[in-house]
């Protein structure tokens, strides 16, 4: 894989590379940053073994990032919201040799059976440290050239592992940058958590660019919103969600210095599009996952604006279909190289990836996504699986079922919504089951909505018949 930031350090070594709220470092004191961590991590032995880094995106996060994989180590980003329960799957499947933790994850990752090291381990005298906290324990078979595992519910709703090669990940930034015409003068927010495959890719981009990266940890929109009134940020990505709450928040009113919004991780309202267009914010609209490597079609801000809702075109290297059924499906330089965790193979026998996204190309070879075949929920950018949350409701002494479904919802895209089945005489009410699933589940796939019913309705094949129970709400 390039080694994007040693290369922007030789050729603009007095650029600014990272701004992370408390200082700014050019790409030739980041590089030396990272160097000095790198070779603490060499100490530590993980050539080749997986590193798990949980954190959101700051700017100690940045340089883990970037160390991991000049140390050649596989880098694993871990979203810090996971609760413990979910963690554990994450780590017991990927092994790492190293968990390097954010302080607002550390209690998760010791209740998930891991010793964390601290991020600050990377600075000063902290490389005993790293070395006390190596794993010895064996590690996964990676597919050759892995450099990148991303733990997601994926396509198919269950949680597991995608391995992204060097080869995915330098096609999926030269494609971006082509596509939105990305360079140096750039000033990029990294609203997105480097857990997910759209924030780690910006991170890996902004060096490429030799873009400067401003890094402030989780989304808060009034920060963004003063970000944009500094003049500070030129581009940043988004999901609806956050660009819904931007927009309450800036009273319709964009800034002169931005250039471009990409919106990706969910569907995008039209309505939200169109709103955002009204008020002068440069929309791209991306269409992506990780099992792509981030973005497989995009639409520039041109194009958006003529041609509101589409994606556009699939980026260079990536080949789109529609097959007989309506699903997108993808294949090229930019699709995983597999799978950990699940025996379900990444590809069909024709190297196609089946996406379970519904679409429609127009006359122009414009994608325009139209639903999922799935029953996966994205709420708020997040994915969903609700076979995890309905194994927690059923923990419950008095349920005897649950089916779990995705709603529409003006300001999340969906809300996820609990059909429950009582067991015998018990009356569990939903503030019960709430708290059930707030101590077992993160906060976007706890049920908003509720409705206890006698039974789960099924079709013809036994299966739950998911419609059924949806309208069951509409009614309720």
């Amino acid at each position: 894989m390039t080694d994007y930031l040693a290369a922007a350090a030789r050729h603009q070594p007095d650029a600014l590379a990272l701004d992370d709220g408390e200082r700014a470092w050019t790409y030739a004191e980041l590089e030396r940053r990272v160097q000095a961590a790198a070779a603490r991590l060499r100490a530590a032995a993980v050539a080749g073994r997986p590193v798990a880094l949980v954190s959101e995106t700051t700017g100690d996060a940045v340089v883990a990032a970037h160390a991991a994989l000049v140390a050649g180590a596989v880098l694993v980003p871990l979203n810090p919201r996971l609760t413990a329960e979910e963690l554990r799957p994450a780590l017991d499947v990927l092994r790492p040799r190293l968990v390097l933790a954010a302080p607002e994850a550390w209690d998760r990752v010791l209740e998930a059976g891991a010793r964390p090291a601290p991020l600050s381990a990377l600075e000063g005298d902290g490389g005993d440290v790293l070395v006390r906290r190596v794993a010895p324990s064996g590690w996964p078979e990676l597919p050759a050239g892995t450099r990148v595992v991303l733990w997601t519910s994926g396509t198919g709703g269950r949680p597991r592992g995608i391995a992204l090669t060097h080869e995915n990940l330098d096609a999926s930034i030269a494609a971006a940058v082509g596509r939105l015409g990305l360079g140096p003068g750039d000033r990029w927010l990294a609203t997105l958590g480097i857990a997910h495959v759209g924030g780690l890719l910006l991170v890996l981009r902004a060096a490429a660019t030799g873009a400067l990266l401003i890094a402030r940890g989780r989304f808060r929109a009034d920060e963004v919103s003063a970000l944009m009134d500094g003049a500070s940020v030129t581009h940043a990505s988004l999901v609806p969600t956050m660009l819904r709450q931007l927009l309450e928040l800036r009273a319709d009113q964009t800034s002169a210095a931005l250039r471009c919004l990409l919106i990706g991780g969910a569907h995008c309202p039209r309505t939200l599009v169109e709103r955002a267009l009204a008020a002068g914010f440069p929309l791209a609209l991306t269409y992506g996952m990780t099992e792509a490597t981030s973005q497989a079609a995009t639409a520039p801000p041109a194009l958006v604006r003529s041609k509101p809702g589409t994606v556009g075109t699939p980026l260079e290297g990536v080949e789109l279909k529609i097959d007989d059924a309506g699903e997108v499906l993808l294949r090229g330089t930019t699709v995983a190289a597999g799978y950990l965790g699940s025996a379900v193979p990444l590809l069909d026998g024709a190297g196609w990836l089946h996406t379970g996204d519904l679409g429609e190309i127009d006359p122009d070879g414009h994608l325009w996504v139209t639903g999922r075949r799935s029953d996966r929920i994205v709420t708020g950018g997040v994915n969903v699986d609700p076979a995890e949350v309905e194994e927690i409701l059923r923990l419950h002494t008095g349920v005897s079922d649950a089916v779990v479904v995705g709603l529409p919802d003006e300001r999340w895209g969906e809300v996820v919504a609990a059909a429950v089945v009582r067991l015998g005489g018990a009356y569990p009410d939903p503030s019960e089951l709430e708290g059930l699933a707030r101590a077992r589940l993160t906060t976007a796939k706890v049920p908003r909505r509720w409705i206890f019913i006698p039974e789960l309705p099924r079709n013809a094949n036994g299966k739950v018949d998911r419609d059924a129970v949806r309208h069951g709400f509409a009614s309720a």
